[in-house]
């Protein structure tokens, strides 16, 4: 059974290995994340092509995604490592501090915070886990008030309530960091933090001079983020919801709400959405997840996101192939119970700027009124791919196309299942043909399917869909 959300599994220690690396894309991984916040450039390029090998020993098309740390706004270390606040405590943050942290303050990666701070701002670290109220900024010291204490160890994440950290989503580090993803041929990159459009066009220019030609992944976590959602989206090719920072800074009951919007949005706008952060935590030190976790994986997938994602469960996880496994099964079992959304209503009502969308379209529309089994899209960019995928066709999308680029990037389409392939012939009837056998040969479909075709009367040129087709496989009358 054909799975139409795509599951993004981040890489690390726990998936090093070649086998495990094979085991977790047989078990369902269609997109590896490089988490850009460890490790050198060269471990980057060698991670890549140990993907690339397992992904060809393995028989799938697997994509990657290039993950930019951001900013650090982090505490430093500590004397021991950790410190615990209790309760009223008075604790100092200082942006000066160039020690080891003590029980009375700890220096800081972020030197602007005192700047962006006043008194009666709330800070919360560690994920949430402490709460500290601003009492006053002397210099370069925030002097707080510990409402919720804790333990607080080393490099743990600082974030303000309500936003107004302000520093930029690329560092130096992210900008030579874009080089590395353009060099290792990165489908995806994923920009941290991003507060409005221009953070992604920068990283977009950033990108296309480095060579690279990376689908751009805006990561929403940023409390400011969400007033300009509508821009930032624009400007991207992909979004992130990234429960983790967004659910600290604007408050954990609101993020189910925006994540709905958030996919909402980001399909209605033909892009790409993928869904993120403690999806399957327990399963980090656990065999099964728990029934919250089959919940929320199954929500994500009925909210219609693209993709769900695994972060520590297969970068560190003692269950990496068996998280994938449950994943990839509670997709199945969600999809089964999600309502096609080709209605007339709402085909109609779209507005079409290209003739390959145009095309995109009307076989959506074709496949909604005939009992077909698939559809079969010849393309070169993957756009008309991209389009069909954004309304759920009830039948498989087949994307067939001689470009590596192409194939790698649409495995984040829902729906859409990339296909390597290159016609003889330039001459559309021939290239069907072509494309027909190979659907066949893979066992994809059977003679005597009912199939919609998409194609353009010059192969291989970009752009130039404007064909469509229904026919049966195998018809000996056709021309």
């Amino acid at each position: 059974m054909l799975r139409r959300t795509k599951i993004v599994a981040t890489l690390g220690p726990a998936t090093n290995d070649a086998k495990v690396l094979e085991d977790i894309i047989r078990a369902g991984v269609d997109v590896v994340r490089m988490n850009f916040s460890h490790g050198s450039a060269q471990d980057h390029m060698g991670r890549a092509e140990r993907v690339r090998a397992a992904a060809a020993a393995a028989g799938r098309t697997v994509g990657i995604l290039a993950d930019l740390q951001g900013p650090k706004i982090r505490v430093r270390k500590f004397e021991n490592d950790k410190i615990i606040l209790n309760n009223g405590d008075t604790f100092i943050l200082d942006a000066s501090w160039q020690g080891l942290g003590t029980q009375e303050r700890v220096g800081l990666d972020y030197k602007e915070l005192p700047r962006d701070v006043e008194p009666g701002s709330v800070l919360l670290l560690n994920d949430g886990m402490l709460e500290f109220d601003v009492l006053e900024v002397r210099g370069e010291e925030v002097v707080c008030r510990v409402v919720r204490g804790g333990v607080l160890s080393n490099n743990k994440g600082i974030n303000r309530k309500g936003g107004g950290l302000t520093a930029p989503a690329l560092t130096d580090k992210d900008k030579e960091d874009i080089k590395t993803a353009a060099l290792i041929g990165a489908d995806f990159l994923a920009v941290s933090f991003p507060r409005s459009a221009d953070d992604m066009k920068l990283a977009r220019q950033l990108m296309h001079e480095a060579g690279g030609k990376s689908l751009l992944m805006a990561k929403i976590e940023r409390a400011e983020a969400i007033p300009v959602l509508g821009e930032i989206i624009d400007a991207s090719d992909a979004i992130m919801v990234a429960r983790g920072d967004l659910s600290v800074e604007v408050g954990d009951a609101a993020v189910p709400g925006l994540q709905k919007k958030m996919i909402r949005m980001a399909r209605e706008r033909n892009k790409l959405v993928v869904t993120a952060t403690q999806m399957m935590e327990s399963m980090i030190t656990n065999p099964i997840p728990t029934r919250a976790e089959v919940s929320d994986v199954a929500n994500a997938v009925l909210d219609g996101t693209d993709a769900v994602m695994l972060s520590a469960e297969t970068a560190v996880g003692d269950f990496p192939v068996e998280t994938v496994t449950a994943m990839a099964r509670i997709c199945l079992k969600a999809e089964a119970e999600v309502e096609g959304d080709l209605t007339e209503r709402r085909l109609l009502n779209e507005r079409f700027t290209r003739v390959d969308q145009s095309i995109a379209m009307s076989a959506l529309f074709a496949a909604s009124h005939f009992k077909v089994k698939a559809i079969m899209a010849n393309t070169q960019s993957g756009s008309t791919a991209l389009w069909m995928s954004r309304m759920n066709a009830g039948v498989p999308i087949f994307a067939l196309t001689p470009v590596d680029a192409t194939l790698t990037r649409m495995t984040l389409f829902s729906g859409v299942y990339p296909i390597a392939f290159k016609p003889t012939s330039r001459a559309p009837a021939t290239a069907l043909r072509e494309a027909e056998a190979e659907l066949l040969r893979l066992g994809l479909v059977k003679e005597e399917d009912l199939v919609v075709m998409t194609i353009g009367d010059t192969v291989g040129k970009t752009g130039h869909t404007n064909a469509m087709k229904i026919t049966r496989i195998g018809d000996p009358n056709r021309a």
